[in-house]
């Protein structure tokens, strides 16, 4: 993984806050990874991403670690 933002322990919002500094500094169409604990999580990074126009590719639980893959928007959106 080239891009990934360790979250764990964090309660909202502050992984979202991270992730959205994160995608800000990425090229457009690039991927990062954010791991989390937050149960909140599961709401709020889809929503960050519906709201701001990034891709969520993918998001799944393991052993209480939510893992979201987010797609930067494209540059102009």
């Amino acid at each position: 993984m080239d891009n990934l933002l360790d979250v764990k322990g964090l309660l909202c919002p502050l992984p979202v806050l991270k992730a959205r500094k994160v995608l800000l500094g990425l090229a457009p169409g690039a991927l990062l990874t954010v791991e989390a604990t937050d149960p909140a999580s599961v709401i709020d990074i889809p929503h960050f991403c519906s709201e701001t126009g990034h891709a969520l590719v993918d998001q799944s639980e393991a052993d209480g670690v939510y893992r979201f893959v987010i797609k930067r928007r494209p540059e102009g959106t």
